[in-house]
């Protein structure tokens, strides 16, 4: 799936970009459709101990489907919005299915 990674106001290492690449692509086996996907990362201001986030936008055919997760670290953040995108992804086909 081609997936575009936008890192703000810093740069993200190769490492951190191919862990968020085979995550999303393992996202195929939930919605063979996808068309393809951007990532933001972005540090957060606040003090907070979940100062980074991960925003996960997939375009579908007719839809686009977003989840943005909250985490201490950018792999965490992008389990969590990846994880959530799944069930989104699922949702989606049962609906689907029905119609």
């Amino acid at each position: 799936m081609k997936l575009q990674m936008y890192s703000v106001n810093f740069d993200a290492d190769e490492q951190l970009n191919s862990f968020i690449q085979q995550k999303v692509n393992k996202l195929e086996t939930f919605y063979d459709r996808i068309i393809d996907g951007e990532v933001f990362l972005k540090n957060n201001n606040n003090d907070g101990i979940n100062n980074k986030t991960v925003e996960l936008r997939l375009f579908i055919p007719g839809s686009t489907l977003f989840s943005q997760e909250d985490a201490p670290s950018f792999e965490a953040a992008a389990d969590a919005a990846i994880d959530a995108m799944r069930r989104q992804l699922k949702k989606h086909k049962e609906k689907q299915a029905t119609h």
